[in-house]
């Protein structure tokens, strides 16, 4: 069909702590691709916006879709209208072109809407239940995610699973030490040094263009590592490693969203990075309590039982962690904080916060933007204005929760 793509934040997916609060879920890494990338590729159409919070109009990552207000969606248009939250799966059959009501598992998840449909409402976004039905219903291929440790704990398997639906091909790098009959993968450009370890008992192992691994290390699939990422050394296995990362030390079980800095030594495990984020040497995170219960996490409607023996941490847009900071389970940290002092913080850290320990403060917004951009121009890359509005405006929502 031809049609223009849009993803829509609905009312749970918009309070996904720490990471919807400065980018539209459809931006977060899973398995091999972004939520967005996945549904672009399965539905062979292109995504041309975002459909969020309020806060998040004018989102405008250079890489991604803008973040758009509902009356952007044009009218004399075809559009695919779906939830940020679906994990589309090869579709056995073409979507229809007539107004159709999308379902997955009997539960409404978007919209064909072809050129002429009455517009859409702010509440069916939130809500598509409350959405009057459609002429026709189409069940889609797929799953849904219901939290952020979802991403987590589903990971390997969306990994396995992109392996075969991408394709990948195998290489034959010199010098590797294989055990396991996975695959190792290697895009145009990718490098992976004489002497480096990898383990392919569970799972394949990508390296995408200009991405590198020096030896020695030891690499566990299922593992996915974005373009120009490096890893310097260590155990790196089980994770999604977006582009341009730097990675040393101890990482199982993770997602990089990209531009992360971890290029010291420290475990990482079970943990959700968002962008732009940098850990001190040796920080550290815990992912399984001694009692080995469940863990509870922060969220904006309260603390949750995740019913998962093993969640790390959460770590917002552009934190940053000082020299040995140590992170317990379940850490949620806001975006834009700067947490040292090797003191462990509180579990629940508000955006743009400062200090060590207890003794959190405020990360004063100038100088926080003043950073962002000294961090970014290192990587080439710059602030955009949407981005830069979007940070500021999050820091005056959350000057109360810094207060309390």
């Amino acid at each position: 069909m031809t049609a223009r793509l849009y993803l829509f934040d609905d009312r749970r997916a918009r309070r996904w702590a720490p990471f919807t609060f400065t980018r539209p879920a459809g931006e977060l890494l899973f398995g091999a691709e972004t939520l967005r990338g996945r549904a672009e590729r399965v539905l062979g159409l292109e995504c041309h916006g975002h459909f969020a919070r309020t806060g998040l109009i004018g989102f405008d990552e250079p890489d991604a879709p803008p973040g758009l207000a509902l009356e952007a969606l044009p009218s004399d248009e075809a559009a695919v209208v779906l939830s940020s939250r679906v994990v589309l799966a090869p579709q056995p059959e073409p979507l229809p072109e007539r107004p159709t009501t999308l379902t997955l598992q009997g539960t409404a998840v978007g919209w064909v809407l072809p050129a002429g449909s009455p517009p859409l409402s702010e509440l069916w976004l939130r809500d598509p239940s409350a959405a009057p039905p459609l002429a026709d219903t189409f069940e889609i291929s797929g799953s849904i995610l219901e939290h952020p440790w979802d991403l987590v704990s589903k990971n390997d398997d969306r990994l396995v699973a992109d392996g075969n639906e991408l394709a990948w091909t195998e290489s034959n790098p010199p010098g590797l030490h294989r055990i396991g009959d996975g695959i190792v993968s290697l895009a145009e450009g990718a490098t992976l040094e004489p002497g480096v370890h990898v383990d392919l008992r569970d799972g394949p192992i990508r390296l995408e263009a200009g991405a590198r691994v020096e030896g020695p290390a030891r690499l566990t699939g299922p593992l996915w590592i974005g373009p120009k990422s490096t890893v310097f050394g260590g155990a790196v296995g089980s994770a999604s490693i977006g582009p341009r990362c730097l990675v040393r030390g101890e990482v199982t079980h993770a997602i990089f969203l990209g531009f992360v800095n971890k290029a010291h030594d420290g475990h990482m495990g079970h943990v959700l990075l968002g962008r732009w984020v940098n850990l001190g040497a040796f920080t550290t995170n815990s992912d399984l309590k001694n009692n080995y219960k469940t863990v509870r996490v922060w969220t904006p409607d309260g603390d949750v039982d995740t019913g998962e023996m093993k969640v790390g941490a959460f770590l917002g847009d552009h934190v940053k962690t000082g020299i040995g900071t140590l992170l317990n389970t379940g850490t949620v940290i806001g975006a834009g904080s700067n947490v040292f002092g090797g003191v462990m913080p509180p579990k629940a850290v508000p955006p743009f916060s400062w200090g060590a320990g207890e003794e959190l403060g405020t990360h004063r917004i100038e100088d926080f933007l003043d950073t962002a951009v000294r961090v970014m121009a290192r990587r080439q890359q710059t602030l955009t204005p949407g981005v830069e509005r979007i940070l500021r405006d999050a820091w005056d929502a959350t000057e109360r929760r810094r207060g309390e």
